[in-house]
């Protein structure tokens, strides 16, 4: 297994891990399935902030980072989604995978990344706390899946400084 950076090319598998989870699960709100260029213009859009778990050629995990909100004053803030093939599930995968996004956020300068989680997936809460997220939040049933209202649990971890200078928590240079 290796990490790296996602390609375009990679959008089919990542397709098939994310679609199924939309199809099957209330870990995610949406009901949208993603497409190949959809998801292949993300690839491009991020770069870096996507990286994807590999195993014998094929993508069984992927995490990226995006903005959090819109505006320079949320510019050191950024958002991470991760997810899972089933059978890539439990094997430290996902730990490595939300570390190496940390290490590329640092770089990036960010200061703080956030996790939505939702309330029906304890499992990932569990998961985000190993990892150093702490819970900053829970919004009651802002979510709406399957007839049935979700919770939006909000979770957060703040990075140390990266290796270029990162600005301090007042958005200055070090």
């Amino acid at each position: 297994m290796k990490l790296r950076q996602a390609r375009p090319e990679d959008a089919p598998d990542i397709c098939r891990i994310v679609n199924g989870i939309i199809r099957q699960t209330l870990v995610t709100f949406t009901t949208l399935e993603r497409s190949p260029p959809d998801v292949a213009a993300e690839i491009d859009r991020l770069g870096a902030a996507f990286q994807v778990a590999e195993r014998e050629g094929q993508v069984i995990g992927f995490a990226s980072f995006g903005p959090f909100r819109a505006g320079p004053g949320y510019a050191h803030t950024g958002e991470i989604s991760i997810h899972l093939a089933p059978r890539a599930r439990r094997q430290g995968i996902g730990r490595l995978l939300i570390r190496r996004l940390e290490e590329v956020a640092a770089d990036k300068g960010l200061h703080v990344l956030v996790a939505g989680i939702s309330g029906a997936n304890p499992p990932a809460v569990a998961f985000h706390a190993a990892a150093g997220f702490v819970q900053v939040g829970r919004m009651p049933q802002v979510g709406f899946k399957r007839d049935r209202w979700l919770d939006l649990i909000l979770m957060q971890k703040i990075l140390p400084p990266g290796p270029d200078g990162a600005p301090d928590s007042r958005g200055r240079a070090r």
